[in-house]
């Protein structure tokens, strides 16, 4: 948020944008975005978070894994 401030600040007392990405050390594109916007926007989700398909299934299928344990590990690969 300092970093945001002083370049603003920079910039509107005559400072270029290049110049300012040179003395602060962050690129030019930063301090067009620094310039757009008063607050920094902070970080936003463009998608929501994907629910795993299986995820109606995961009891089963951990009760599943449970008995597999359970087993002799040669009864493991007979089949049923």
């Amino acid at each position: 948020m300092d970093l945001y401030r002083k370049v603003r600040l920079a910039c509107s007392e005559g400072m270029s944008q290049r110049e300012a990405a040179r003395q602060f050390g962050v690129s030019r594109d930063s301090v067009r975005k620094m310039l757009a916007f008063s607050v920094p926007p902070g970080y936003r989700r463009t998608a929501p978070v994907k629910r795993p398909k299986l995820d109606g299934f995961t009891e089963i299928i951990d009760g599943w894994l449970e008995g597999d344990r359970e087993v002799h590990r040669k009864q493991e690969w007979l089949p049923a």
